[in-house]
């Protein structure tokens, strides 16, 4: 089984090299390594390439943009270039550990599976946090507990996916707010799927209130943008009670509004699809608290929210994760 791993990059030279180690240093040899050099100012490129010295017995190319597309872009430009099997993807300021690829493709192997998932580490500063995930074998369970009700991320870095399930998909070059989405489309396709219970991945996160602290209206309007087009490409997907968990999805987006610290974005969570509000109970899949906090809005009991966001994301985490 052939792997092609992608990875753009752009002003992450603090972090490209140990980023390519870990890749380069995989344990499993049948993998094409496509690095998308996104038109980075820094040494970046220069760095990455003295690591790829470092390891001449691997099949690595560097691809070029001119001029910055973006993220979602450059994943396309290294899905153009991919040829094998499946496909992985990485971001350039995280690492992995070096049997990921070797136990990924054990599971897809073993399991007849074309979609591949694995838990991860939330790499803060002084500490780490292990992301676990539910184990699925079904798409269709997957899709409506996981990524639509909320019981695990779409993230693109943790999952191999056969390279056929991206055929008509690409990624929404231009809007990299909630780009990952993504992946629920591709997932739609996927027939058996298997999970790696290993947190295998290492996402960089050094900033606990990184949505709050980068919330700008483009970011607002890439996340609306993102939205709609998965729920429109969601439209042919024919499952029963799609229509609720299409409702748990729209609450999940606009609960970062709550959990932001800034009272002004509880206007934002009134004005995000407020047809979903009255299912903020009925998520029996999501933590009794979580469903609770969305009442609270629902409610209009701000208050009630704020006090929760204090108590819950400043105190306890604040405590337990400290950056």
């Amino acid at each position: 089984m052939t792997i092609s791993v992608i990875t753009p990059f752009f002003k992450v030279a603090p972090f490209i090299e140990r980023c390519a180690e870990s890749l380069l240093g995989q344990t499993y040899p049948d993998i094409e390594f496509i690095f998308v050099d996104d038109a980075s100012p820094d040494e970046s490129r220069e760095i990455l390439e003295k690591v790829i010295a470092r390891h001449p017995e691997r099949d690595v190319r560097i691809v070029t943009h001119a001029q910055n597309k973006g993220l979602p872009a450059a994943r396309n430009t290294g899905l153009a270039e991919a040829s094998g099997e499946f496909v992985y993807h990485c971001d350039s300021d995280d690492w992995v550990e070096t049997d990921l690829l070797e136990k990924m493709v054990k599971a897809a192997e073993e399991n007849g599976a074309d979609f591949v998932y694995c838990d991860f580490w939330m790499q803060f500063e002084k500490s780490a946090r292990y992301m676990v995930n539910p184990t699925y074998t079904d798409p269709e369970q997957m899709i409506k507990e996981g990524f639509l009700a909320g019981l695990m991320k779409y993230n693109v870095w943790n999952k191999l996916i056969k390279r056929s399930l991206y055929e008509g998909i690409s990624f929404p070059a231009g809007h990299g707010m909630g780009e990952d989405m993504t992946i629920i489309l591709a997932a739609t396709k996927a027939t058996k799927v298997a999970h790696v219970p290993e947190a295998l991945y290492h996402y960089v996160k050094l900033n606990m209130n990184a949505f709050s602290n980068t919330f700008s209206e483009r970011h607002l309007t890439d996340i609306q943008f993102n939205t709609a087009r998965t729920l429109k490409g969601l439209e042919s997907w024919e499952v029963n009670d799609k229509g609720k968990y299409l409702n748990f999805f729209k609450l999940n987006i606009k609960l970062p509004f709550l959990l932001s610290g800034d009272k002004g974005q509880y206007r934002l969570w009134k004005e995000w699809f407020p047809e979903s509000d009255k299912y903020a109970l009925e998520n029996r899949h999501l933590p009794f608290r979580t469903r609770l906090v969305q009442w609270f809005a629902a409610k209009r009991l701000f208050p009630l929210v704020g006090l929760y966001d204090f108590l819950v994301n400043k105190v306890y985490y604040g405590l337990k994760f400290r950056t």
